[in-house]
Parts: structure tokens; sequence; C-alpha cells
């Protein structure tokens, strides 16, 4: 696909959590296409000590409303600037980037997208695109407690929303490959993004039941086209970019050991 610079103006941006801002942004022109699972890299002005672009996954994309969405988690100096824009400024991304989660070729394929913290996001997107094609997603996301739940409200508008929490304040208590729905429904296909430690468990149980999964990999990324090689994966095709092969991977070709 064709990749933009574009300077995209800030629509709104709201609080989620205590570290977490949904950030909504709009362009004068008709946004360039995008498909679940692709990212951006956003340059973050006026902060002197952030040299690098941040890569950000695509949470969704209203074409009614021309907006793209963004879900940040304040982790560093950057992503903490990035937190204090405000209706009107100016945040200068580069996309789409990278490739895109795959679409079932079956009719009607129930498909279970695993989430944990903030790698739920560019599930509401995916979800969102299989709805539309006669698809039935069904969401788990994982968090440590209820105030960590992300978007909890517009996962329940695109299909049924299933919670883990470390503590049980909502939800089943445990991680996201404890719950009791894996145990007791058949999925056609699987796809997870958020900690590695998470996706290798999701991955180990795809595995196991013979079920296709795709995990959404967040290794570190400067360039997000392939060039400075800072976030390879070894797989089972030899090293790959997983700002330009990836960041969707099929687990059989990763070579974690799971």
């Amino acid at each position: 696909m064709k990749k933009y610079i574009i300077d995209l103006t800030v629509k709104a941006v709201e609080a989620l959590s205590d570290k977490h801002v949904l950030i909504r942004l709009t362009d004068s022109k008709p946004l360039p296409p995008m498909m679940p699972g692709q990212f951006v890299e956003v340059r973050v002005d006026n902060s002197p000590s952030t040299f690098l672009r941040r890569p950000i996954s695509i949470n969704n994309v209203d074409t009614d409303n021309n907006e793209m969405w963004l879900l940040v988690a304040a982790v560093g100096e950057g992503t903490r600037h990035l937190q204090q824009l405000r209706p009107g400024d100016t945040l200068n991304c580069v996309l789409p980037l990278g490739n895109s989660f795959s679409m079932p070729q079956k009719p009607g394929s129930r498909v279970l997208l695993v989430g944990g913290g903030v790698g739920v996001a560019p599930l509401l997107f995916f979800g969102r695109s299989l709805k539309q094609q006669g698809h039935e997603p069904t969401f788990l996301l994982g968090a440590r407690t209820a105030k960590d739940v992300l978007e909890k409200n517009l996962f329940e508008s695109v299909g049924r929303t299933l919670i883990t929490t470390e503590d049980g304040s909502e939800g089943e208590k445990g991680f996201v490959t404890n719950h009791s729905i894996l145990s007791k429904e058949h999925f056609d296909l699987i796809s997870t993004c958020g900690p590695k430690p998470m996706m290798m468990a999701v991955a180990r149980y795809a595995l196991k039941n013979d079920i296709e999964c795709e995990v959404s990999l967040e290794n570190k990324m400067a360039c997000g086209v392939g060039a400075c090689l800072c976030c390879v994966e070894n797989t089972v095709e030899g090293n790959k970019c997983v700002c330009k092969d990836g960041p969707v991977m099929n687990i059989k070709k990763l070579t974690w050991q799971i």
C-alpha cells in the first residue's frame, strides 16, 4: 500500500485511565485506506529528548467522520508528550505501515480476538471489519484490574466481550488463557496482541487445539519501513523486520519455544 506523511488535526483527546488516552485524528481530505493490524509512526514535537517517531497501532478508522483513532499509553517521555495534545493541535503521521490481520475465508467464521493491556488497540478495528464481513468476533480482554480494562463499551458494541482481571475485580480472575470459554467453545481463528508472555500462552493454546493463530508483535521500532533493523524477529524463513513484514505474523512462522 502507498505510504503517506500527513499532518493530521487532533479532533478530540479522551482520558480512558490514569495512563491511557484515546486520540481522534482527522484531516481536511479523506484519510488514506488503512487495514486492521496496521500502525502509524508519529512524530513527537516539542520534546527535546524524543528523537525518533513512535509506532502506534491503529485503534479504529471511522470513515463516516473521517477519523483515525490512536490509543496511547504513557510509558515514556514520548508517549507522555503525546497525551498532552489538545483539540486543534497537529500530529505528523507516517501511514499506513505494516501488514494486516488475515480475514477468514470461511463465511460466518468464529474468531477469537485476545488482547492484553494496550494491546487491545488493533483488535477493535479488526473486530469491526470482521463483523462487516459477516463473521462472528468474540473479544477476550485481559487487564490487571477493572480500571485497566480499556474501551469495554466499544468492544461490547461490536461483539461478545469477555474479561479477565488478575485481581478478579471484573470478569473472571486470572489470565486470558485461564478463561472458561476456552474449554467450552471452539473458534476457527485466533488473533492476539499484547505482552509477549500472554501472546505465547495464547499461541500455545492455539497449537494444542489446532487453531490458526496470528499475533501482532510489539518489537521496538524506529523507522517503520525496514531500514534500521532494530525490530528484527527470527522466523522459519529467516530474520524478518516486524515493521515491514509484520507486525502481524502467523505463529507457525515464528521460532518461539512454545
